[in-house]
């Protein structure tokens, strides 16, 4: 995999800074197959990914990743408990409709959870509203018309959600243009990484 293309997803690195080594990993939603790809490479994982698109099925395929096609809408039911160490959902929690039964699944078939979204709270999210127009930026580039997300949330907003339903929040990244961001995160940071597990 190329190092520019790891560039173009600085949150490739991260998720990868809370992966141990030769762990099995499920990679939900997975696109083309280059997360999971570049986690084989740099972490020597097995897994395999889920993804519903016909042409992104045959990418994985091409990238050597091994691929399920599917779609997350209904659940992760062809997976036993526990069955990987890391669940990852980059950058699509935002666009299946049951958010909550897809973070609950996560934490049954994983030991661990791993989520990335853009911040639907980064101040240049807010300026577009105020002016009275959905936001359209790097990490949410679509037109309020050809969307394809449906739940768009805030940091605050997860956090609130895993507090409410007992998940436990291991460790948390918010990133802008690849940075971290620790000052006022809800309100700088464009894209959230969180790690989370069951339990207090």
């Amino acid at each position: 995999m190329s190092g520019g293309r790891t560039m173009d997803r600085p949150d490739y690195a991260a998720i990868a800074g809370w992966v141990r080594m030769d762990t099995r990993v499920l990679d939900l939603g997975c696109g083309d197959g280059s997360l999971l790809r570049y986690l084989q490479e740099s972490r020597h994982v097995t897994g395999y990914g889920v993804e519903i698109d016909d042409d992104r099925v045959l990418a994985c395929v091409k990238n050597g990743v091994n691929v399920i096609q599917g779609n997350l809408e209904r659940g992760l039911s062809d997976f036993e408990d526990h069955s990987f160490d890391y669940v990852i959902l980059s950058q699509t929690l935002q666009a299946v409709r049951n958010s909550e039964r897809i973070v609950g699944e996560m934490l049954r078939v994983g030991r661990e959870g791993i989520v990335t979204f853009p911040n639907f709270g980064y101040w240049k999210n807010r300026l577009q509203i105020a002016a009275g127009h959905m936001p359209v930026s790097e990490n949410l580039p679509y037109q309020w018309f050809n969307t394809p997300n449906v739940h768009l949330c805030t940091i605050a907003d997860f956090e609130d959600f895993c507090a409410s339903r007992g998940i436990r929040v291991v460790e948390r990244k918010v990133l802008t243009r690849g940075r971290p961001v620790t000052l006022w995160p809800n309100f700088f940071g464009a894209l959230a990484v969180f790690h989370f597990g069951n339990g207090a």
